[in-house]
């Protein structure tokens, strides 16, 4: 077994490649959203998973609307991952949402 910085896997499985390829366990990308939602919404939706750190909703620089995606990271790779498990095609100001781990790059 390999310690991926996440989970015991073994080095063989494609979900071992996955995890280890991914920049954080603590940060996640929320996908599908309304272009109404901001971070104050994004805090309070994701909050009840546990610590947040950080929530950006990305913008487009020349207009300032909202580009339908965002990150929000916490404390802890559990909180992340009880709430990529919880959150994951729920609804969010109307819209379902989609939820991953943060890849860099």
């Amino acid at each position: 077994m390999q310690w991926s910085g996440c989970l015991r896997l073994s080095p063989s499985s494609h979900f071992a490649r996955w995890v280890t390829s991914r920049h954080s366990c603590t940060k996640l990308f929320v996908g599908g959203l309304s272009y109404d939602t901001n971070e104050n919404v994004l805090k309070d939706a994701f909050g009840k998973h546990g610590e947040i750190i950080q929530v950006k909703v990305i913008c487009d620089h020349v207009t300032g609307k909202s580009k339908g995606y965002g990150f929000v990271q916490f404390s802890s790779e559990t909180a992340a991952a009880k709430a990529l498990m919880q959150m994951d095609g729920q609804l969010l100001d109307g819209r379902s949402i989609r939820i991953q781990h943060a890849r860099k790059g």
